[in-house]
């Protein structure tokens, strides 16, 4: 049977095999059903799935890691975009530059630049994809030393609506390049990110500290006494249902309570010292602190859900912990249903806050702030549905007590127009929706935090 895009990739429709397996996500609640799968090899074959879809009238979808828990990869009908053959990472250490293929995971590029004692902010979990997490943004344990992962980026290969293959970068195309700094898959098909790397590990530091539910409000108090004073060491303090994993006494498993996970890059020493600071202010119910690889550090959080599990999230921005913000947390983490769903929390600082707020199209403020999550991974789906109501719930609730810079785009399952215009502010949002019209008129990549072209 000849191919159905005139492109010589594999392509898959409903019915063949291998067909349900391509169209999963990592959100197991996600089951769409594309009109056609193209695993793409190259620009070439994205352009000619873009002029596929033009002439038949079908709407596009571009799937690199799958890991957007609101299923933006897939829609029904569609023309999916298949990255994942995409992975190649290419190093040059000398000049201390990577190339990532569009369809890479974070644990490729952490295994290819780590092979140099190099790498990049780019997540914190291994299993994301590379591509959707640096056009949102791309916060990591490295974020507070050297950035975001857009503040890094040096160039992108962008497949456009039309079919044009161009670089972007501060030289060539700066308007489009600016966009993709934070402004998600509106704008093209990102085939090759590169990206400037430094010198890290190959040991780091890392540190897990666990307080039961009754000393929650301390804890967070604590995590709020700390962070003026953290430099560069990367911080997560979790709300969490203490798991069964090697580093946690058998007599604590299943325990609800608060995590604080602490990423230190000075060196050992210094590191010692802040868990001795941690210890002596409020006394862990138990404790890791222990020198590990920096791609250890990476595959840290994989038991916190796996690709399958039935998953929702929102999350929102507070400039601090405050006392009513954590009287939220407190008080309603009891209430989750599923011992994954969890409330990660990140503190964004550093090299973060040393970028300029219209540098970048990233939404978010660049200034010392938190990142409040509210993620639901269920491994079945009758516990989803008690917990996106509990996220939902919850948010509500903190909403009051957060910034009025709306939520991180990477953190959405849900898009609603007011939330991303909220997210990105109306003069940035204005800029964005001017670029989407000179580079995707007719809103061709919209299957995400949608930024609508400019009317007129």
């Amino acid at each position: 049977m000849p191919p159905i895009i005139d492109a010589p990739c594999p392509q898959l429709v409903p019915g063949d095999p291998g067909y349900d397996d391509a169209r999963r996500v990592w959100n197991g609640e996600i089951d769409r059903k594309p009109a056609v799968i193209a695993k793409v090899t190259g620009p070439a074959d994205v352009a000619a799935c873009l002029a596929y879809a033009r002439s038949n009238g079908l709407d596009v979808t571009v799937r690199g890691g799958g890991h957007n828990l609101g299923g933006a990869a897939v829609a029904d009908g569609a023309v999916m975009i298949d990255l994942s053959g995409l992975r190649t990472v290419h190093v040059d250490p000398e000049t201390r530059t990577a190339r990532a293929g569009g369809g890479a995971l974070n644990m490729d590029l952490d295994a290819a630049t780590q092979a140099h004692g190099l790498a990049v902010p780019a997540g914190t979990y291994a299993d994301t994809g590379i591509g959707g997490l640096t056009l949102g943004g791309g916060f990591g344990w490295l974020t507070a030393r050297h950035g975001l992962a857009i503040d890094n980026l040096i160039s992108a290969e962008v497949v456009l609506a039309d079919g044009r293959v161009v670089r972007a970068s501060a030289d060539s195309h700066p308007d489009l390049f600016w966009a993709l700094r934070g402004g998600g898959g509106n704008f093209g098909v990102v085939t090759e990110f590169e990206y400037r790397l430094h010198p890290v590990g190959p040991l780091v530091d890392a540190g897990f500290f666990f307080w039961e539910l009754d000393r929650g409000v301390e804890a967070l108090r604590l995590v709020r006494e700390l962070t003026p004073t953290l430099g560069d060491t990367g911080l997560m303090i979790v709300g969490m249902t203490a798991p069964p994993a090697p580093f946690v006494p058998e007599e604590h498993h299943g325990k609800l309570g608060y995590g604080l996970i602490l990423a230190g890059f000075d060196g050992t020493e210094a590191f010692a010292a802040l868990a001795k600071r941690v210890r002596d202010a409020l006394p862990p119910l138990f404790d890791m602190v222990t020198p590990l690889p920096y791609t250890a550090l990476q595959h840290m959080q994989d038991g916190i859900g796996f690709r399958g599990n039935f998953a929702y999230e929102k999350a929102v921005y507070a400039d601090d912990l405050s006392d009513e913000i954590i009287d939220v947390l407190v008080k309603t983490l009891p209430g989750k249903a599923s011992p994954m769903t969890a409330t990660p929390t990140v503190l964004l600082d550093g090299a973060y806050a040393d970028v300029s707020e219209h540098s970048t199209a990233f939404g978010g403020p660049r200034r010392r702030v938190f990142a409040v999550g509210l993620t639901a991974i269920c491994p079945v789906p009758e516990l989803l549905a008690p917990d996106r109501a509990w996220v939902q719930s919850v948010w509500e609730q903190l909403v009051p007590f957060a910034n009025n810079t709306g939520s991180y785009v990477n953190f959405m399952a849900d898009y609603e127009a007011d939330r991303v215009k909220v997210s990105y502010g109306p003069a940035k949002y204005a800029t964005l929706a001017r670029i989407k019209a000179a580079y995707d008129p007719d809103n061709v990549f919209r299957h995400n935090g949608n930024i609508k072209p400019a009317v007129g």
